[in-house]
């Protein structure tokens, strides 16, 4: 059973930090490209960082500079580094392939929340 895991969330101040885990089982993470989303309330799901097998990384433009995505492979792990947070940060993580035909089905996802 392939399952996705995401930890690391809660509530921090403007300006502060925390690093995102998420522990991927199955083949939802070997050889793909694995993604951070976020989804705040009354959003869409959108996807914020990406992460190839071999290391290659891209952000979306919101939290470029500010955010920073590796990846374990030796643990089925990738890692979400955020810094410089926003209120407008403020969602749930989660994580998965980043090609849609290899998603896995959601996990329960990570609460950011940044206080002002």
């Amino acid at each position: 059973q392939v399952q996705l895991v995401e930890s690391g969330g809660g509530l921090v101040q403007a300006g502060g930090s925390l690093r995102l885990s998420c522990v991927a089982s199955g083949s939802v993470f070997t050889g793909n490209a694995m993604g951070w989303f976020r989804q705040a309330p009354g959003k869409q799901r959108e996807l914020v960082a990406w992460i190839t097998s071999s290391g290659n990384t891209d952000y979306a433009r919101s939290v470029k500079g500010r955010f920073s995505i590796s990846r374990d492979n030796t643990k089925n792990t990738v890692y979400l580094q955020m810094n410089s947070l926003k209120v407008e940060d403020t969602a749930v993580y989660y994580c998965n392939a980043l090609e849609l035909r290899r998603r896995a089905s959601w996990g329960q996802g990570t609460q950011i929340t940044v206080s002002s």
